[in-house]
């Protein structure tokens, strides 16, 4: 019922957004001399605004085609070289010689599309060979294709670095550091020879006991069974996912807009000044952003939940009793898997000890192959994008991954 309501809001503002489209073209048209005027440019923010505000934003374009690697700059393709049901494992590959630690990057499954990380890839490039797990909007997965849990998403982040192969590194960011440590985990009980040489874990939920954010509140305060019935719903007729549960996108952008909706308010009112006083640089960088933070996609039911009661309700991580499949996941059997850990002061997500507590669960690795670090300034977003992720972290990032190659 919650997606066809959705379904019947979007057809009943499609009219509305239609002609706030064509406002804004009337009013910003160079040929009117309404558009030179306070009044004119008022008006055509106003239509922009609109319709920014109330349209479907679909999956964005990576948007790398180029990188420099020792001063040259060389081309990137993005090839896919792994298709699974709900997930693709995309390779930038990079036209060039020069050989590079292989790294496995774990994309969040929480809402937002990979793409979100394109800062972190552009960084990571220029001295890496880079593979990413490009989600799928659960809408789009047919019914017959069955469920996808978390368990499901340990056995594939497993069986990508089985794919990749020996000496591979991997770096989880935000929500997939708990799912990276327990396959991690299992592959080190196995002794699986494509255990990752190390593993990077930022800005992630390994104990969210730690330091409780208003995302664990959430989490904590209601019971399994209230999720189940109030997030969860089936995807409309006219989508390829028809029937399939889901957690939709346009309840989670709801749950990240609300908050921090000063925050959001204040930065649309700054975009409507940036607009009628003609600042495009600084209008450009909101709506590239907000293009961006706006475009969701739905997540597998199944995952949702079992996300709330394994990571957030139980703590099973970190209190030991987590079996998947059958299996325990036991974080003492790491070994010889360097461990990095990055958090930020200003963490709103994943409040500061949350990923750090990866080092107390993973009580068997020696000194030297440990290594925290805490970005100052920075909140969520900022340890994976923009000038400190780039500047500070990033350069960290790197020398650990050379160190343990």
């Amino acid at each position: 019922m919650l997606y066809q309501l959705n379904e019947l809001r979007e057809a009943a503002l499609t009219p509305a957004r239609m002609m706030a489209g064509v406002g804004q073209q009337m009013f910003s048209n160079p040929v009117s001399p309404l558009s030179y005027t306070r009044l004119g440019r008022s008006m055509a923010a106003g239509f922009e605004l609109f319709e920014r505000t109330t349209r479907q934003y679909e999956k964005p374009d990576w948007q790398i085609e180029s990188t420099t690697v020792d001063g040259v700059e060389c081309a990137v393709e993005i090839e896919p070289v792994l298709e699974t049901d709900f997930c693709t494992l995309l390779h930038f590959k990079r036209d060039t010689r020069k050989k590079h630690p292989k790294l496995l990057l774990v994309a969040p499954l929480s809402g937002h599309y990979p793409t979100l990380l394109r800062g972190t890839v552009r960084a990571l490039i220029e001295d890496h060979d880079v593979y990413i797990t490009d989600w799928k909007d659960a809408r789009t997965v047919p019914f017959f294709k069955g469920a996808f849990d978390l368990d499901d998403y340990v056995d594939l982040v497993i069986r990508f670095l089985r794919h990749l192969g020996p000496k591979t590194h991997i770096m989880a960011v935000c929500q997939p550091s708990v799912p990276v440590l327990a396959a991690v985990s299992l592959m080190a009980g196995e002794k699986d020879p494509c255990r990752p040489a190390s593993m990077v874990l930022m800005g992630g939920p390994i104990d969210t006991r730690r330091s409780p954010t208003k995302v664990n509140e959430m989490a904590t305060s209601r019971p399994h069974a209230w999720f189940e019935r109030n997030v969860i719903t089936r995807v409309p007729a006219r989508y390829p996912g028809f029937m399939r549960q889901v957690y939709p996108g346009f309840l989670q952008i709801s749950g990240f807009m609300s908050m921090n909706m000063d925050r959001h308010i204040g930065a649309h009112m700054k975009l409507f000044e940036h607009l009628v006083v003609g600042d495009g640089d600084s209008a450009d960088g909101h709506k590239r952003f907000y293009d961006e933070y706006l475009s969701v996609m739905d997540l597998p039911a199944e995952y949702y939940l079992q996300t709330i009661d394994v990571v957030f309700q139980k703590h099973a991580l970190p209190e030991g009793t987590w079996v998947s499949r059958g299996r325990k996941v036991d974080a003492t059997a790491i070994r010889d898997t360097a461990l990095m850990t990055v958090e930020g002061e200003l963490d709103d997500i994943s409040g500061v000890g949350q990923t750090e507590a990866a080092h107390d669960i993973c009580a068997s690795l020696p000194a030297g192959k440990r290594r925290h670090m805490m970005q100052k300034g920075v909140g969520h977003y900022g340890i994976f994008n923009g000038r400190k992720w780039r500047e500070n972290i990033k350069p960290e990032v790197a020398a650990f991954i050379k160190k343990h190659n």
